[in-house]
């Protein structure tokens, strides 16, 4: 058995500083329990649930009307994190959990965060274009339900992760593939939805924000980048004893030449592996050089 074999990729572990999973089920816990003891409050005082819902949903949901949404445009991005019922919130919680730690197995941790925020707001934009822009449904604006939860979001994720690896096996024992729970996920999300063509199109929008993600991606444009700096100036702002700094490349040549003056050949060691699995959690697999790719080559190849 080759040394990178017997050592499967590192995980992030739960305990870790930063695991971007976790912290997307804690914040959605919280949303969920700060909505549920306000609830709580307005039942005490007595408060039917219709008046819970217009003066504490409503401001937290996407609503169809476009004069409406003008006065509440924060929730474009909270409404991705709001539940108010326990099974809705422990069904998305489960399908985070599931697809988020398979995308931080296969991208990194870095980008699991940016995957979640864009597909949200891409369903949500969606959503209000779709309801505004076809006259069946523009005409009965005020009746569509708004757009609340986390469907969009985790509709990015499961399809960002399937781009990725969609023969992903879960189950080795049973040989079940990524994109066959990924089907699963998507006929349960629109079964749920009972014909509501604007939430339908906020998934839509969520899938193909995360297809869109992984492509380009590929192709080198990493769009969680710019997300990940601001984080890193912020973490500066408030904590300058580990401010983040950027080193060039290792491989980079401050010369011309048409090829390597030599080529280099690391001796494979468990610490040196284990250091490049550790970067491909944290920033993903298209973060290594071509010498560190190169390295994984011959580990592969080499026992233990």
């Amino acid at each position: 058995m080759s040394l990178l074999q017997q050592n499967s990729r590192k995980r992030i572990l739960l305990g870790e500083d930063g695991n971007a999973l976790v912290l997307l089920i804690i914040f959605n816990i919280i949303v969920y329990i700060l909505l549920n003891f306000t609830k709580l409050v307005y039942a005490f005082n007595n408060a039917a649930e219709g008046v819970f819902e217009s003066q504490v949903l409503s401001y937290i949901s996407v609503p169809a009307h476009p004069a409406v949404f003008a006065s509440r445009p924060w929730t474009l991005l909270i409404y991705m994190f709001s539940h108010y019922k326990l099974l809705e919130l422990i069904s998305s919680m489960l399908w985070l959990w599931g697809f988020g730690y398979i995308f931080q197995d296969l991208a990194g941790n870095r980008k699991l965060i940016p995957v979640y925020l864009y597909g949200g707001l891409a369903g949500s934009v969606f959503f209000l274009l779709v309801v505004n822009l076809i006259p069946s449904l523009r005409e009965n604006v005020n009746s569509i339900s708004p757009l609340l939860g986390a469907g969009p979001a985790l509709m990015a994720l499961a399809v960002a992760t399937t781009a990725l690896a969609p023969n992903y096996r879960l189950i080795p024992k049973f040989n079940i593939p990524l994109w066959a729970l990924t089907a699963a996920f998507v006929i349960i999300r629109v079964g749920t939805l009972g014909g509501n063509v604007g939430h339908m199109a906020a998934l839509l929008a969520g899938g193909l924000m995360g297809y869109v993600f992984v492509w380009q991606l590929e192709r080198g444009n990493d769009w969680s980048q710019w997300m990940v700096d601001l984080v890193n100036w912020a973490d500066d702002l408030f904590r300058p004893e580990k401010k983040h700094i950027k080193h060039p490349p290792k491989n980079q040549l401050f010369y011309k030449s048409s090829q390597k003056p030599f080529e280099k050949t690391p001796h494979v060691t468990q610490q040196r592996i284990d250091d490049l699995l550790d970067k491909i959690h944290h920033k993903g697999y298209s973060s290594l050089t071509e010498e560190e790719k190169e390295f994984l080559k011959k580990a592969s190849t080499e026992e233990l």
